[in-house]
């Protein structure tokens, strides 16, 4: 149902009236015979008409605008300029009340869409603030064990007193790498670590990243492999240290998770104009397509219980697609159970001179 302008409803409000006021004088001319009735009557039903109109369309006005005012404050935040321009604008054509109905419609929707988003929000951080506790709490009751038994009387026991230093060392070594990648993530997001472009070959940073794992790599009896299609150099413009880094979780990863006995990760490269895209790919036990939406999200584990014996901090993924659209690139990844896991990510290729 349309609603009605305060014009509308003046107009109306003084037609009746004026109608009424018209019909009475002619009924009452009719019955004490008074001739020439009519002009008379149609005198004074237009002056009534037009004071009726101006009262009522003062006083709607008016009226309407008193009771939308506190709306207005709280739709604008305590500013009422959309208001006071329909107030002094005697000329103005808009309905004040449709307006107002439109404009907390509009208001409603975003003060829905905010209250959605700072519900998702904070079941993120909650989640969140679990992941890092549960982590961290790991590794610290660990070296509280191992610590608390070398002070027992283990510190002088040969047999256990360096075993048990070595696994306190790694604990530690656990509990710094999660530290430190938080740190990392924290300053991408926050835009304070700066990437210092360069131009340099991926091709031989692809293979620096397979001779640093290569020992992991023959552990798990997985082959590592570049695009046999690639002869010459490319050169691309990014940052070399955090493209290094995005590259080794990636290539860690698919180690990881890579077939149990013994599987493939290949390296291919695929011309865009002024792109390059990226392929790691793997022969993997791949991941559920249910997974995959939130497969980038800080400690996010497909597999909790195998992912931490396999190691790692679990954020991984997280800093590889910070790094990726920190260089302004977009990273995906799509995956088919025992077949295989594959990430591309794009990067801009160098101008050469």
């Amino acid at each position: 149902m349309q609603t009605l302008s305060h014009k509308t409803i003046a107009l109306l409000v003084s037609g009746i009236a004026s109608v009424i006021a018209v019909s009475g004088i002619i009924v009452s001319g009719y019955i004490i015979s008074q001739n020439n009735i009519i002009p008379y009557a149609i005198f004074i039903g237009l002056t009534l008409f037009a004071v009726v109109y101006i009262i009522t369309f003062y006083i709607t006005k008016e009226y309407i605008i008193q009771k939308v005012k506190p709306i207005y404050k709280t739709i604008h935040s305590a500013q009422t300029s959309t208001l006071k321009k329909i107030a002094e604008n005697e000329h103005e054509e808009s309905n004040i009340i449709a307006t107002t109905e439109k404009e907390v419609a509009e208001w409603a929707k975003r003060k829905i869409i905010e209250i959605e988003e700072l519900k998702r929000l904070e079941k993120y951080r909650k989640e969140y603030i679990g992941n890092v506790s549960h982590e961290l709490k790991t590794p610290i009751f660990s070296i509280q064990g191992y610590i608390s038994t070398l002070l027992d009387g283990g510190l002088y026991d040969e047999s256990i007193n360096k075993t048990y230093l070595e696994k306190a060392d790694k604990a530690i070594q656990r509990m710094t790498s999660i530290v430190r990648d938080l740190d990392s993530i924290t300053r991408l997001e926050a835009g304070e670590l700066k990437l210092e472009y360069g131009q340099f070959n991926i091709i031989q940073l692809v293979k620096e990243v397979f001779e640093a794992q290569e020992l992991l790599a023959k552990e798990r009896k997985v082959q590592m492999y570049i695009d046999m299609g690639v002869e010459k150099p490319i050169q691309v413009h990014a940052d070399k240290k955090r493209i290094q880094m995005a590259l080794n979780n990636l290539v860690i990863n698919a180690i990881k998770y890579n077939n149990p006995e013994g599987g493939k990760i290949r390296v291919r490269f695929y011309d865009m104009d002024n792109l390059l895209l990226v392929e790691v790919s793997d022969t993997g036990i791949g991941i559920e397509q249910e997974h995959l939406s939130r497969i980038f999200e800080r400690f996010y584990r497909v597999d909790k219980s195998r992912s931490r014996e396999q190691g790692g901090t679990g954020l991984g993924l997280s800093i590889v697609k910070h790094i990726i659209e920190a260089h302004g690139q977009t990273i995906s990844v799509k995956s088919t159970i025992n077949k295989g896991t594959s990430f591309t990510f794009t990067i801009e290729k160098a101008i050469l001179q």
